[in-house]
């Protein structure tokens, strides 16, 4: 017969076991709740809705402007292209620079974009093929502005200044100004202080402000800023401009569904057809976008051959 005292202890014994038993099947139960979670967390669904959702398009333009600018001028036409192709979304994205608009674009980020014929050229390098390009191809030269009180009357008075430009890769306002330089005596290796300052903005205000001698631009810029700040673009001249060149190009990714590229471009070259479009296009402004391929930008290839031999090496 037991005692009471070892009753107890055995009693005791067993209650501890019991107490240890629940605590790691609670323990247990609620490892298996948290690996439940983390599961789910590793292994999303989507949902209807979800899934329905429209690819998205990454449409690039080249620094024609400062980033807000660029938004509040091409930002409608993408809106357009939104409204009309409904099972696509495209998405307008503006670049601080050249140099982060080059990036991008030779690393196919864009599904879409408007380079200048330089980017458009290289661009062929690295998936992208023309489908289409701004039309107006006159205005498509470079213009060199200096302030009406500078006392430069002639090319030769730029030797020992400085001359702004927007970007290296700019064709009519860096590239062509160069070449005009160089073809009227100036060599722009040794003779002037070449200033890449980013934008076109940038370059129109180096000399306005009279931290250069002159400013490399082309006429879109130019008008813009003309018609925004008439004050201040009364003070400057445009002193001598260049032979034209092709206008910007419209390129695509080689990987965008055709048709979606057939659709986007037959928007595109359409717009001159309604008074919407037609409004779009005045604030670019130019009269019409139009059909283009690789090969339409051939006499760019020449000129930025001739441009390298003569003038200053770059990739062509």
């Amino acid at each position: 017969m037991l005692s009471i005292k070892k009753y107890i202890s055995m009693n005791k014994q067993k209650n501890a076991k019991s107490l240890s038993l629940c605590m790691t099947l609670v323990l247990a139960l609620m490892l298996m709740a948290c690996g439940k979670s983390e599961d789910s967390a590793y292994q999303p669904t989507l949902s209807k809705k979800d899934a329905q959702q429209p690819l998205e398009y990454v449409v690039g333009i080249h620094p024609l402007h400062n980033p807000q600018r660029l938004m509040e001028v091409y930002g409608p036409i993408v809106d357009y292209m939104n409204k009309n192709i409904p099972e696509a979304h495209f998405r307008l994205e503006a670049s601080r620079n050249y140099e982060e608009f080059d990036k991008k674009l030779y690393a196919g980020y864009f599904s879409f974009a408007m380079p200048n014929p330089y980017q458009t050229v290289l661009s062929l390098r690295h998936g992208y093929r023309v489908f289409g390009k701004m039309a107006d191809d006159d205005v498509f030269r470079g213009i060199i502005l200096v302030r009406k009180d500078s006392g430069i009357h002639e090319v030769a008075d730029l030797k020992g200044k400085a001359v702004s430009y927007p970007a290296k890769t700019a064709l009519a306002a860096t590239m062509m100004p160069q070449y005009y330089l160089h073809t009227h005596g100036i060599d722009i290796n040794h003779d002037i202080e070449n200033r890449y300052v980013g934008s076109q903005e940038s370059s129109i205000q180096n000399v306005l402000r009279g931290y250069v001698a002159a400013a490399a631009t082309w006429p879109v810029p130019w008008k813009t800023f003309s018609l925004e700040h008439p004050d201040l673009a009364s003070q400057l001249v445009v002193k001598w401009e260049t032979k034209p060149l092709l206008n910007n190009g419209w390129v695509v990714r080689n990987d965008i569904p055709p048709q979606i590229t057939d659709k986007f471009s037959h928007l595109l070259f359409d717009l001159q057809q309604t008074e919407q479009g037609r409004e779009m296009l005045g604030r670019l402004p130019i009269t019409a976008f139009v059909p283009a391929n690789n090969e339409t930008y051939q006499p760019v290839v020449k000129f930025l051959e001739m441009f390298s031999k003569t003038v200053r090496e770059i990739e062509h």
